[in-house]
């Protein structure tokens, strides 16, 4: 990972949060906590608390404040620096900027600091730049025993195709009765989004390649037998890669924050209720839709011995795939129909939208019939327990909770609906005591699995045979596809600096993805920033905030 010289300034937009609306100091004079995560300190020689970075009477360097949005709600919950309540006044809710992850000295992990904080230790050349997404910094005069850290949880909403996960620490305050609560903060906020589906349909497109290449005759692998035993847990790869995908970005945020526990919302999905739209009896339950027929009998009774798509009878009919197997469609009862010869070599692989187009109402007659895919709820069922089973490995304490919990969680807090919020929301609050979510971070780390590149050596045609040859060494000039790199162009169209991500070629003309486009650059003008590691990052701002507990 690329670290920054002593010597050097950090640039303003080094920090991918957005500017601090106040600015803190990075010392705090009487407590060893180096992220100002510990109980407000004492002023030396006044017996008065510290307030917004002062550090025993020396002056801090001035900063101009940024001006924020107009204020919705939820509104700012940052006061002074946003981590503990001056003159111990409750905590206040809204939103908050994100944390920034902060490791000791020796490489052990300390609580994730406020971003004014980070920058204030980076320009002191107190700190350096480890890691940019997510954003880690390294203390390079203290050590983990010479810091006070409490610990944080993480919040974990898993998903078919995207996971929420949050970064969280709870604090006791005393209320205005004399009473004690829980405040639960979100410090950091991670959407993994994985690509399930594109492994799906890359094994599917591998098959159809090999099946084709054996009924032609071709230089072929031969098919391997079909009553191959699986070991016990065995998920398909597509599955499977769900839980590593989370395991990964779960052991990652490990070794940036001090977890100290890791809650996970548990969720088994009834598919036979969900299919039928209802809640079901035990007698139901056991006469299913063939129940007491075949799938060919129940198709010509419902369709009434017609094609589905022209209404054509005393014709032969074949059984169609409503969305085709080679777009996703399932073998579900209800994707399917029937269709007579001519219609079913014209529909082919068509989207049923564009086939009947010119159809409106056999068209809605057809999408009303059809019920909603259960991929989503069939592979949440799958992998909970692997997931839960996979969590307990890391070293923290896991625990379960359902997802009517979280749910009444989200609704007491005023919250919306969202996988980073539910995130949050997973886990015991006791709301009649007045535990409550006083904070919920307002950008969101984007995390998109897009693996580490091909294993095949050769690049294939829409048939399967060999188009273009790679070669074997993935790094050219010290880079790698992937890799986070800074590109200072000194002439032409894209002169200027520039932070993106590369494709390497041979030639040393790599090619940098940016906001604005993609362009060529030599290596001789790159910089590494940061090694990829199958992922892309980026960030952008919370889409559902409603209003946190009103004071």
């Amino acid at each position: 990972m690329a670290t920054f010289p002593v010597g050097e300034k950090t640039h303003q937009a080094v920090l991918p949060q957005q500017p601090a609306l106040e600015s803190v100091g990075a010392d705090t004079p009487g407590s060893r906590d180096e992220t100002a995560h510990g109980q407000p300190a004492t002023r030396r020689h006044t017996g008065m608390e510290h307030e917004r970075g002062e550090t025993g009477g020396e002056r801090t360097t001035s900063r101009r404040r940024h001006a924020g949005p107009d204020a919705t709600a939820p509104g700012p919950a940052e006061n002074g620096n946003g981590d503990v309540p001056p003159h111990n006044s409750p905590y206040g809710g809204g939103t908050g900027a994100g944390r920034v992850f902060v490791l000791a000295k020796d490489g052990a992990p300390l609580m994730p600091c406020h971003p004014a904080r980070a920058r204030q230790l980076l320009d002191r050349s107190r700190a350096v730049v480890t890691r940019h997404a997510p954003f880690t910094i390294r203390l390079k005069d203290r050590t983990f025993a010479d810091s006070e850290v409490q610990g944080v949880q993480i919040g974990i909403d898993p998903g078919s195709k995207f996971t929420g996960i949050s970064v969280m620490d709870e604090k006791k305050q005393s209320n205005h009765d004399g009473s004690t609560s829980t405040v639960r903060r979100g410090l950091a906020a991670v959407e993994l989004q994985h690509r399930g589906e594109q492994i799906h349909r890359s094994m599917r497109q591998r098959a159809g390649y090999r099946r084709r290449r054996r009924s032609k005759n071709l230089r072929h692998r031969a098919p391997r037998s079909h009553n191959r035993t699986r070991p016990k847990g065995w998920l398909a790869p597509a599955v499977r890669h769900r839980v590593d995908t989370t395991i990964s970005t779960v052991r990652r945020l490990s070794l940036l924050a001090p977890v100290t526990g890791i809650h996970v919302e548990s969720v088994a999905f009834d598919t036979h209720a969900m299919s039928e739209g209802r809640p079901l009896s035990a007698v139901e339950y056991r006469n299913g839709t063939l129940a007491g027929t075949e799938i060919r009998a129940y198709l010509l009774a419902k369709w009434g011995r017609a094609c589905a798509y022209c209404g054509a009878t005393g014709v032969s009919l074949n059984i169609d795939h409503v969305r085709s197997r080679s777009r996703g469609g399932s073998g579900r009862v209800s994707n399917l129909t029937l269709a007579c010869v001519a219609c079913n070599q014209a529909k082919g692989s068509l989207p049923i939208e564009a086939f009947l187009a010119h159809q409106p109402k056999r068209l809605a007659e057809i999408l009303r019939e059809m019920k909603k895919p259960l991929h989503d709820a069939a592979v949440m069922n799958a992998t909970r327990r692997q997931l839960i089973g996979a969590l307990s490995t890391l070293g923290a304490p896991v625990h379960t909770w359902s997802g009517a919990r979280t749910q009444w969680n989200r609704n007491a807090m005023g919250l919306g609906k969202s996988h980073t919020i539910d995130a949050l929301a997973v886990g015991h609050l006791d709301l009649e005591c007045g535990d409550a979510i006083v904070r919920v971070p307002e950008t969101i780390h984007i995390v998109n699995a897009t693996g580490r590149g091909s294993y095949a050596r050769t690049t294939p045609d829409r048939y399967g045979f060999p188009r273009l040859h790679r070669t074997r060494a993935k790094q050219h000039y010290g880079y790698a596809t992937g890799d986070l790199v800074r590109a200072v162009m000194p002439s032409g169209k894209w002169a200027g600096t520039w932070t993106g991500r590369i494709s390497v070629r041979a030639s040393g003309q790599h090619s940098l993805a940016v906001h604005g486009g993609r362009f060529n650059v030599s290596y001789r003008h790159l910089r590494l920033l940061q090694r990829a590691d199958g992922y892309a990052y980026a960030t952008r701002v919370e889409p559902t905030l409603g209003t946190s507990r009103e004071k």
